[in-house]
């Protein structure tokens, strides 16, 4: 097993090579454009092809003709980047192609700025584009979950013919951190016996998302809810640390749920029963992890790069039963330990180290 030191853009670009995706279709943006230059250069000697788009719409609609043919196939780009690629998520969506697609968040609103953020967490979970759909939405927080993750996500939308999502940031895509190029396990996937390949010697196939009538268009959309009900149920992940005597929770993805895990530390080492909870799927997002929770946690603090978002995802899992506060930064600024801990220790009138 081979171990190197590269950035985490360059991780998920090497894991996708590594399961098989042979098409890349995306337009450079920073802080993602790693993705594409490391694919332009590696992919044609596994055999796949990259091609630059004339634009990010362009790309997306690409990326939906060619997963129609039954081939792996992934863009990549940043936030303002990823906003224009909503109608076509909605498409694939509504198709069931198996698309996967990396978003390394910077900061907005508008143009905003090249600095990490997690302001696209709404439109990542919620459905950017128009109509009920939902995309599988995984958030790595380190550089070898940037390159695991992506495995996992060629084979997660392949399970559910729908479109991934690698929700990162400008902080994990540009650091450099030693990797494990695992090769990819094998997994047992349904067959592609929907796939536009050419109908010779069989009736054709036809992939598309409009209903003619009312009746086949409630038809629809009741089946992709019970896919996504499914999903929902099967593929919550997250990460727990030090939470099962914690009397309150730090909740964190990303990059700030890699800092909060050593506020948890260091928390520990004065007496506070803090914990942590990871959600590593935001979409499904990870309820299941709160409900044992409810009746033993006093407080939980969400750690974000926005205004506030995942927050209200919390709210509803401990059905507002426990208090949720909010600490954030924005624009850019990464929060740090000590920041996290004095707040932790003033909302909820904990003693801080200093004083005793």
């Amino acid at each position: 097993m081979d171990k190197v030191l590269i950035k985490g853009n360059e991780a998920i670009a090497e894991a996708a090579i590594r399961s098989g995706c042979k098409l890349f279709f995306g337009y450079p943006i920073t802080p993602s454009t790693e993705i594409m230059e490391y694919l332009s250069k590696n992919m044609p000697k596994a055999g796949g092809t990259i091609l630059q788009g004339e634009d990010e719409v362009a790309s997306i609609n690409m990326c939906y003709g060619a997963a129609a043919t039954g081939a792996r196939v992934m863009t990549a780009s940043s936030s303002p980047g990823f906003s224009l690629k909503q109608e076509g998520l909605s498409y694939i969506a509504a198709a069931e192609l198996p698309v996967v697609v990396v978003n390394v968040n910077r900061s907005g609103p508008g143009l905003g700025g090249l600095g990490p953020a997690q302001s696209d967490y709404f439109q990542c979970t919620k459905g950017g584009g128009h109509g009920d759909y939902r995309l599988i939405v995984l958030a790595p927080s380190k550089g070898q979950e940037m390159y695991d993750f992506t495995m996992q996500a060629f084979d997660l939308a392949d399970k559910y013919r729908n479109p991934v999502l690698i929700l990162a940031d400008g902080f994990l895509g540009q650091m450099m951190e030693p990797i494990e190029l695992k090769e990819r396990p094998a997994v047992n996937l349904p067959a592609k016996d929907w796939v536009t390949n050419g109908c010779r010697g069989r009736n054709k196939r036809k992939i598309a998302s409009y209903a003619l009538t009312n009746e086949i268009g409630e038809a629809n959309c009741m089946y992709w809810q019970t896919k996504y009900k499914q999903i929902k149920e099967e593929e919550q992940r997250w990460e727990s640390y030090q939470a099962d005597d914690a009397e309150y929770l730090l909740v964190g993805y990303g990059t700030c749920g890699r800092i909060a895990k050593s506020v948890v530390i260091n928390a520990r080492k004065h007496g506070i029963k803090l914990g942590l909870i990871r959600p590593i799927s935001l979409w499904p997002f990870p309820e299941n992890a709160f409900k044992r929770h409810i009746s033993t946690v006093k407080g939980i603090v969400a750690i974000e790069l926005n205004a506030g978002q995942m927050v209200e995802d919390i709210r509803l899992a401990v059905n507002c039963k426990i208090p949720v506060e909010l600490y954030n930064r924005q624009g850019g600024m990464l929060p740090t330990e000590t920041e996290i801990f004095q707040y932790v220790s003033q909302v909820f009138n904990l003693k801080l180290p200093e004083e005793g």
